[in-house]
């Protein structure tokens, strides 16, 4: 009979650490979160070099966490910028950055503009974005982004943990990942020291449930904190309301399930 007892315990805990590590949400009731709604500014300043971004804080003076916000392969469009206000309006100070300079209409454009992105130029650009955040006064960062962006979101985590470059240490809190492309070997993910949230579609045709499960499964080999959902029955960019795959339960249980992850890593 103890023996009996002592499988159903192991059972369970085996079960629970699973959930923990990588949830299959089923069919989502949007998470209750008390929004502050704040009011908040917004400006178009040169964060790096002449690129100009899109910067969104509080109108009421306070000590707030920054995050830099990566934009899909469209590029800096109204809705990202509408999703930087929204953010801020939680009580972040966001920073949304322009990695293209310039913004796609047709999917054609979207992906040349991707093919043309010099990688090492784009890590410049997201690391100055971390300096405009913390001169502003940014408490403690995140970086957050969408496709393309999420993609970015996790290659900017990558350099900030890697000890072999020179630039001086511009340190993350917490990195938001956005059904964005991943990397898997433990060996290159090894120096990210802080919490992970993934937010994916079961059904995304660009990123496949085997490359989540082994991101998951490298992230909990090397102790790192991790939240990795995947959401049965949508596809990729289910969050984009100009998608066809638009999907509003989700996308209001994964921003709801984002925000929560945000305040408690960095407030």
């Amino acid at each position: 009979m103890l023996k009996y007892v002592g499988f159903l315990l192991v059972l369970v805990l085996l079960i629970l650490g699973g959930y923990y590590f990588l949830q299959v949400n089923q069919a989502p009731t949007p998470e209750p979160h008390d929004a502050m709604g704040l009011e908040v500014r917004g400006e178009s300043p040169n964060y790096f070099e002449n690129i100009q971004g899109f910067y969104a804080e509080p109108q009421e003076p306070g000590n707030y966490p920054g995050v830099v916000m990566i934009h899909e392969w469209w590029g800096l469009n109204d809705h990202i910028r509408a999703q930087a206000k929204e953010l801020a309006s939680e009580g972040y100070r966001v920073l949304a950055v322009d990695l293209f300079g310039s913004v796609a209409t047709t999917p054609d454009e979207a992906r040349a503009q991707v093919s043309d992105l010099d990688q090492e130029a784009a890590i410049e650009n997201m690391e100055a974005a971390i300096r405009f955040l913390r001169a502003r006064g940014a408490t403690s960062l995140a970086s957050l982004g969408w496709c393309f962006g999420g993609g970015q979101s996790l290659q900017l985590a990558l350099a900030r943990g890697d000890a072999d470059r020179t630039t001086p240490p511009l340190g993350l809190d917490a990195t938001v990942i956005y059904y964005g492309n991943l990397v898997t070997e433990r060996d290159k993910l090894r120096g990210i020291q802080w919490p992970v949230l993934g937010i994916f579609g079961e059904t995304d045709q660009s990123i496949a449930t085997t490359s989540i499960y082994a991101f998951r499964d490298s992230l909990v080999q090397l102790g790192v904190p991790n939240e990795i959902h995947v959401y049965p029955g949508v596809g990729h960019a289910f969050a984009n309301p100009s998608n066809a795959g638009f999907a509003p339960a989700e996308t209001a249980d994964a921003w709801a399930k984002t925000l929560a992850f945000l305040e408690e890593n960095l407030k």
